[in-house]
């Protein structure tokens, strides 16, 4: 058996029992050891994937089940980064706040890296077994940590409805799997492919599996109607852990709808994308009209979150493979841009939020952030960064990701809806620049100066200059996107 496919995730693995026995041990309050073995087990991870990415061949493992292609390791490669920027950002607010050390050990930090593992098993997964294992893993290790404080209350709240709704998304695509073997007979994503293709198949059973396939990545990706799990786990969980949630898994999930929907349902593409375009629609009208209202910034962001995952099915619904050719519209590579940079710019939102927080106070208030450019005029101008591109205002990186999406909406001409998308946008703006407004023209009723440890101020200043630069020269990860969606699909 070729086990090559799966090296990066057998490492991890492994590295996570090593880290998990020193952790045992360690005698260190703030597991200063455990936080670095787990930045260099992703740092080998991310170079055993890149040279997987290099060669672009697609690979198979463990009987097909098991898939290594351009999409999962260039998707691969962000959930790394984005893991590990999440472990940079959150290590002082952590450490403050009793997550790590005492009792807790370096659980953080594992539970971390499990949930990785999973977001890596559900993006080379090729089986719908291996979909649902990985997202398993994912899910238990997410639902342990939005309840890692277990002496708060709020978060305690958090993780009870996450993990009651999330078990009935999981019960919902689980479903929907059953009906799609029960239908073509097949687990593997290729089979159900040509099962379908075929003709061979009872069609009410698979249009109706198709339904409850949509409705659990609806959850997973937290859009309308499925949504409401989403500003309430955003605001109750510990900062750091709902950067876990609303950074690499968006990929992972991503990931698993296109395997679902794009590789293994493609003859059914006037179903799921008439479902997708319902869903589109309604979370960018829902989330952004919902998002002006809000006060606290977590719960802002969650309904951003929602308005921002509408953007990215309007990429997925706007997709189209031809079979003479195999080529691809620049549809599925849009959202996959829109998605990584996406996450990218979540990442430094964050990040910035856990900077402002500090023992026994949690800048969670939009007014936490008044006079923020007074106490530092470089992360103000990086806050600024990030709400410039999550408004989608030239000339940083959501301007051309709105842009890209949409032109693959006018493509398929569905004029309507692109100035749908464009209304809700710039109503959208209108709360990401009440951020800026605050920062910069507020009165800050703390003028404390504001100091970053070494690493994290590298990090937030690499992460914000990056938003800008990918703005401005966005041709080679678009380009990245594109050659690795066509070479998924034509493998």
């Amino acid at each position: 058996m070729n086990l090559t496919p799966a090296f990066p995730e057998i490492f991890l693995a492994i590295a996570i029992s090593v880290i998990l026995l020193i952790d045992l041990f360690a005698k260190d309050a703030k597991r200063n050891v455990t936080y670095v073995l787990s930045i260099v087990a992703m740092g080998v991870c991310g170079l055993i994937t890149f040279g997987g990415l290099g060669n672009g061949e697609t690979s198979y493992s463990f009987n097909n089940m098991f898939v290594s292609d351009p999409m999962s390791n260039i998707l691969k490669l962000f959930s790394y980064l984005a893991v590990a920027l999440t472990l940079v950002y959150s290590r002082r607010y952590a450490a403050e706040r009793e997550m790590v050390g005492g009792f807790k050990g370096g659980e953080f930090y594992l539970l971390a890296l499990f949930s990785l593992l999973g977001q890596m098993v559900m993006i080379s997964a090729n089986n719908f077994l291996i979909i649902y294992l990985g997202l398993e893993m994912m899910s238990l290790s997410l639902y342990a940590l939005v309840a890692i404080r277990r002496d708060h209350a709020v978060s305690t709240e958090a993780a009870m409805k996450y993990f009651i709704l999330g078990a009935l998304a999981s019960g919902f695509l689980l479903y929907g799997i059953s009906m799609l073997y029960g239908a073509t007979g097949s687990l593997g994503l290729t089979e159900v492919a040509a099962a379908i293709a075929s003709g061979a198949v009872n069609k009410p059973v698979l249009v109706l599996g198709v339904v409850f396939v949509v409705a659990g990545l609806a959850f997973k990706l937290g859009v309308v109607p499925f949504h409401m799990w989403v500003p309430d786990v955003y605001q109750g969980a510990p900062t750091a852990v709902t950067l876990l949630l609303g950074g690499a898994p968006k990929l992972a999930t991503f990931a698993i709808t296109i395997r679902l929907l794009v590789e293994a349902l493609p003859a059914l593409s006037i179903d799921w994308q008439q479902m997708l375009t319902i869903l589109a629609v309604l979370s960018m009208a829902i989330g952004n009209v919902t998002a002006i209202m809000q006060t606290n910034i977590k719960r802002m962001l969650a309904y951003s979150t929602i308005s921002q995952m509408g953007f990215v099915l309007l990429g997925l619904l706007s997709g189209v493979v031809t079979a003479e050719d195999g080529s691809v519209t620049n549809g599925y590579g849009a959202a996959l841009f829109y998605s990584i940079t996406y996450v990218l710019t979540t990442l430094g939102v964050f990040g910035v939020i856990m900077l402002l927080s500090r023992a026994g106070f949690e800048a969670e208030n939009i007014d936490d952030f008044k006079g923020l450019n007074q106490r530092s005029p470089w992360f103000a101008f990086v806050m600024l960064l990030f709400m410039f591109s999550l408004a989608g205002v030239p000339p940083v990186v959501g301007f051309y990701a709105k842009l890209s999406v949409l032109q693959g909406v006018l493509a398929t001409g569905q004029i309507w809806l692109a100035i749908f998308a464009v209304l809700f946008s710039l109503i959208g703006a209108y709360y990401y620049l009440r951020i800026v407004k605050v920062m910069y023209f507020d009165e800050a009723a703390d003028t404390t100066v504001i100091e970053a440890s070494p690493d994290v101020r590298v990090a937030l200043s690499i992460n914000g200059i990056s938003v800008l630069v990918l703005g401005l020269l966005p041709g080679p990860l678009m380009s990245a996107c594109v050659v690795a969606i066509a070479g998924t699909l034509a493998a």
